[in-house]
Order: C-alpha cells, then sequence, then structure tokens
C-alpha cells in the first residue's frame, strides 16, 4: 500500500506515527509546501524566545526514524481522486492507493489576497522566519496586529517582549469567540498591562491597507489611518483547500469528512485545520483549527488507514495563552450553569449542564486545566465534586471521588 500524505504537520505526523507502530513496511510519501522538517506550529513561540529549535518536536531526523519519503518545499497543485494520483507544481504526478489531506491552514484578513507585501501570518514557520527577521535585524520598532483573538493577542505580546511598540486592532471584544465578556474584559486589562495599545470599536474585518510598494498601514472603518513597520493579519483561520478546486472533493469551509474522517471518496481523509469534521457536543460541522484535535485526528486516520475502522468523536474548541505573562485557557461552549471564582490574580469560571462539564475558562490562575479537560472530554458526571472543582487544592485526588459515586450509581 502506498499513502500519500499532503502536509507535514501535527495531524500529518501523527498519522505517520502511529501508523508506523503497526506497519513498518507500506509506503508513505509526505509533501510540504515548506522547506523545513516537519514542525510544531505552537512551539514556535518558544523558538522566537529563545533560539532553541524546540518546533522540530520529533526532530529533524523524522523522516529517516518513521521511514517516510519527505519532500519539502513540494506543493501540490492539484489532487486526481479518480486516478488516485497527486501533481505537484513542477508538474510532477505522483499516484497512491490512500491519501490524507493535511494541508492545514492559514491566518487571513481582508484585503489580504490582494495586497500580501509587507502583510505578515504566523500560521507558518516560513512567514514567522521572515517577521521575526526583520525584528531580530532591527528593521522594525513598531507592529499593528489586526485581530484580537489568541493568535494574534499572543504574537502582540511576544513582539511586546522583543521591544517593539505593539497596536492592537480590537473589534468589540478581546477573544470574543471564546470568552465571555467579563472574562474578556479581565483579558484586556492585562493585555494593556503589559504595555500594548489597543484600538477597540475599529472593525478588523473593513480595514485596507494602505502604501504604494508594500502595505505601510491599514484604513480602518473610522477612517484613521493607522501605521506601523509590521502589519500581522490574525482576524481567522482559513483551510488551505484552494488546491481541490476541480477535484470533486467536497468542501465547504474546509474538507466535508464523516466520522471516520473519510471525505466522499473512501480512499481519501482529511485531518487537522483542513477538516471540516464536527463538534463533539453539539454535533455541528465546524473547524477547531487547534494542535490537540490535529493530533487526535491524525491518529484516528492511521487506524482507518490500517483497517481498524475507528470513529471520531468529534472535535473540541480549546484555546491557550500559557505564556508572556497572560495565562488564559478557554475549552468547550458556555452553555448551562457558570460557577466562578475571582481573586485579586485570577478568573475562573466553569459551565455545567446536566451536572456534566460544557467548558471552562480560566485566566490567571490555570492551574487544573488538565483535569478539567479531561472531565469536559469523557462527559464525566460530576455532581459529587460539583463545589470543590474551583478550590484553590482542587486536583487528581477529588477524581477518585466522582469514581466512588459513578460505582455507587452502578
Amino acid at each position: 500500500m502506498k499513502i500519500a500524505i499532503i502536509g507535514a504537520g501535527p495531524a500529518g505526523v501523527n498519522v505517520v506515527e502511529t501508523f508506523r507502530r503497526f506497519d513498518r513496511d507500506s509506503e508513505i510519501v509526505m509533501f510540504s509546501d515548506e522547506p523545513y522538517p516537519p514542525y510544531s506550529p505552537p512551539a514556535m513561540m518558544k523558538y522566537f524566545q529563545t533560539g532553541r529549535e524546540l518546533h522540530y518536536w520529533k526532530g529533524k531526523n523524522f523522516p529517516d526514524v518513521f521511514n517516510v519519503e519527505y519532500n519539502q518545499g513540494a506543493k501540490v497543485d492539484d489532487v486526481y481522486p479518480d486516478d488516485h494520483s497527486i501533481q505537484l507544481d513542477d508538474g510532477k504526478l505522483v499516484n497512491y492507493d490512500k491519501l490524507v489531506i493535511a494541508s492545514g491552514g492559514r491566518l487571513y484578513a481582508a484585503k489580504l489576497e490582494e495586497f500580501k507585501e509587507g502583510v505578515y501570518n504566523f500560521k507558518s514557520l516560513s512567514a514567522a522566519e521572515d517577521l521575526f527577521g526583520r525584528v531580530k535585524d532591527k528593521k522594525a520598532n513598531s507592529a499593528l496586529v489586526i485581530g484580537a483573538g489568541f493568535i494574534g493577542t499572543e504574537v502582540g505580546l511576544l513582539l511586546k517582549d522583543m521591544g517593539l511598540e505593539v497596536t492592537q486592532l480590537v473589534r468589540s471584544r478581546v477573544m470574543r469567540r471564546m470568552l465571555d465578556p467579563e472574562t474578556s474584559k479581565v483579558v484586556l486589562e492585562m493585555i494593556k498591562d503589559r504595555g500594548i495599545k489597543t484600538r477597540r470599536g475599529d472593525d478588523a474585518d473593513a480595514v485596507s491597507f494602505v502604501g504604494e510598494k508594500r502595505a505601510e498601514g491599514v484604513k480602518v472603518k473610522s477612517g484613521d489611518v493607522v501605521t506601523a513597520d509590521l502589519l500581522i493579519a490574525a482576524t481567522g483561520m482559513k483551510p488551505n483547500i484552494e488546491f481541490l478546486d476541480g477535484s470533486s472533493i467536497e468542501t465547504d469551509w474546509g474538507v466535508i469528512v464523516d466520522d471516520h474522517l473519510r471525505t466522499n471518496y473512501p480512499d481519501i481523509y482529511a485531518a487537522g485545520d483542513v477538516a471540516e469534521d464536527f463538534d463533539r457536543f453539539t454535533g455541528e460541522r465546524t473547524v477547531h483549527a487547534i494542535f490537540p484535535n490535529a493530533v487526535d485526528q491524525g491518529k484516528i486516520v492511521a487506524y482507518n488507514l490500517l483497517g481498524r475502522e475507528v470513529t471520531y468523536e468529534g472535535s473540541l474548541s480549546m484555546n491557550s495563552l500559557k505564556h508572556l505573562g497572560v495565562p488564559v485557557i478557554a475549552a468547550g461552549s458556555m452553555e448551562g450553569e457558570e460557577i466562578r471564582r475571582r481573586t485579586d490574580a485570577s478568573l475562573r469560571k466553569i459551565y455545567l449542564k446536566d451536572d456534566k462539564i460544557t467548558g471552562f475558562r480560566l485566566t490567571g490562575d490555570i492551574s487544573s486545566a488538565g483535569i478539567f479537560r479531561t472531565l469536559l472530554n469523557k462527559k464525566v458526571n460530576v455532581e459529587s465534586i460539583k463545589d470543590d472543582l474551583l478550590k484553590p487544592n482542587f486536583g487528581m485526588g477529588y477524581i477518585e471521588e466522582v469514581v466512588r459515586s459513578a460505582s455507587h450509581r452502578i
């Protein structure tokens, strides 16, 4: 069997790792349009902070260790499902028996496609290297971050930490898709305390770039022109699916998959930021473009390539800021009863429905986030420890109580 994998991010890498635990002989060929070995996007922040190559989290020798024909700097232009082949940008055709689309996504902003020069994003190592190369070479003193989601905020904090003057465009609230108004306000104050200037009320989706040969600033909805040496687009994530045009592979926002992560072609799968799957709790079609989902999906695809017919339970919405002095973690929905605990240094909220956690928002103090995520994922009944969840000493000891209560109900 010959498996072709388009993309070398967390999803593609976990397909390889999991598959090779059981099959060392099948041929695997992997394509990345970037000139690097496989790397971890979340670890890029630490790389630019410390200079340590932590982003190569599987090692630069990953292809040799896992017996993969790795093609870096190889862009896939077309997929021909009926012929079981893909075409690279140099015209080369590659046949496959099974195909995995793990091409990831990219950050984008309005007008970005028509004015790319001088506008940066942080979704690929290539783009990030260019961005931080200008900072390290002292070619930039200021930055404007268009968007106030998790990635835009983290990039802004990192650039501020590196000595730049940073302004952030905020449409209405910081991280508004994931945070309730109260928590968003707390995070906004934390960002301001770090020295980042914010412009609230300027619709980041309505900006237009200004400049002659390259973008030098943006004209916002109010009519003001805001200039900076660096412009960072971070208003949303867009799956990389353009190369699938004309392929008959079904797409909407991303590549549409079933509960086995198969596309409308039985020999083609999709995983990671490019896959439009379904929310674990609502059942609605969605793209939750985060690292843990990509890892989980890569593993599920591998098992199904092996013929095990494993069902995917759905993706989880979760984002976090763990570094740079603004610790925030948000997971799941804000549906149900809210329980909260606020101190001078933190705001912690958990949402419950039918005695099960539907989501949580932790700011300042993110301890126990891993336990909360497990309880959320496993849909554990927490009735017996509901009043203890946000206590300062909450930990694994309380989980034993959950187990005991469950056994008594049985």
